[in-house]
């Protein structure tokens, strides 16, 4: 069945190089392969959103340089809508340069977000929540458009639509979005003020009154807390062993496809198993499965070689 999704926060153009290794200072190198697409973290999972068969939307900010056309054409190659949050921005969106390890997987990147792309509480566009979030199932936020993402989150929550946190790291505004969420995904870097570990971000989320929390930490198992009226569940959540090809986006690729999965009836449930685990398993092996592919979107063109549905 297919659904709807808002997903809110960066986009970016991205120039992904595959290299043995990063040049030295000086040095120049020829990258074996690349890739030039759209990304970011709301924005990848909007895109796996749409790949499994489902309506999202991103709220970003695009503007009107020349190259934000070529985000625009991208995004509609992949059935995602569009909510400008900055229509007339004239200065160059953001653009990421990648390199990726050939034979590890491993990446590094440089970016600079969306510092000069940041659209205020009474900039942003009326029909977001007027028009666009009445018709949502869900919502993600990757924390990189706080001041949209908390009127969204408070508007969401007096809906009932629930609202899934991307926790790659900590951002400053996220103490005022985090109380009205119903799922947050963190990775091993997020560490809220006053934490140094995993366990103490998920004492502070908790602590919250956050039902439904996560820690990803790459191919370690994925740490995990489930409240709900029949109780409190926690525990591990294994990751399949592959050979890594990429590892860029894989973690916004997991959004994306649980949103997905939550979302849809989970009819294989054990007695006593969390829906939240259970989508968690479930977007972490098209994650993984992701992987196998150098860039964030070629694993899309290998789609029958693993049922994502299964």
């Amino acid at each position: 069945m297919s659904r709807w999704g808002l997903f809110i926060g960066l986009v970016t153009l991205d120039t992904v190089y595959l290299v043995d290794r990063p040049p030295d200072a000086n040095q120049k190198i020829v990258a074996k392969d690349h890739m030039v697409s759209v990304g970011g973290p709301a924005t990848n999972a909007a895109v796996a959103f749409s790949y499994l068969g489902n309506y999202p939307t991103l709220a970003t900010a695009i503007g009107s340089h020349p190259i934000s056309n070529l985000i625009k054409e991208d995004l509609k190659l992949y059935d995602v809508a569009i909510a400008d949050l900055a229509p007339t921005l004239t200065t160059p969106p953001s653009i990421s340069s990648v390199n990726v390890i050939d034979g590890t997987g491993e990446r590094s990147l440089v970016s600079i977000n969306a510092v000069k792309q940041q659209v205020s509480a009474q900039d942003m566009p009326t029909y977001v929540l007027t028009d666009i979030l009445p018709e949502m199932e869900i919502v993600l936020i990757d924390g990189h458009q706080m001041a949209v993402s908390l009127e969204v989150a408070k508007s969401a929550q007096t809906r009932r639509i629930p609202v899934v946190i991307d926790g790659g790291s900590w951002k400053v505004g996220f103490e005022q979005v985090l109380p009205f969420a119903d799922y947050v995904i963190c990775s091993a870097n997020f560490y809220p003020p006053n934490c140094q570990s995993s366990l103490e971000a998920i004492g502070y989320l908790r602590d919250l009154g956050i039902p439904h929390i996560a820690i990803t930490n790459g191919a370690e198992p994925i740490q995990y807390f489930s409240r709900s009226q029949d109780g409190e569940i926690q525990g591990e959540i294994p990751i399949a062993a592959i050979d890594a090809k990429d590892t860029l986006g894989a973690g916004d690729i997991m959004h994306g496809a649980f949103c997905h999965y939550i979302l849809n009836e989970l009819p294989e449930l054990q007695a006593g198993e969390s829906p939240f685990a259970k989508a968690l398993t479930k977007a972490a092996a098209v994650a993984s499965y992701s992987c196998k592919y150098f860039g964030a979107r070629r694993w899309m063109q290998e789609r029958g070689g693993f049922d994502l549905n299964s």
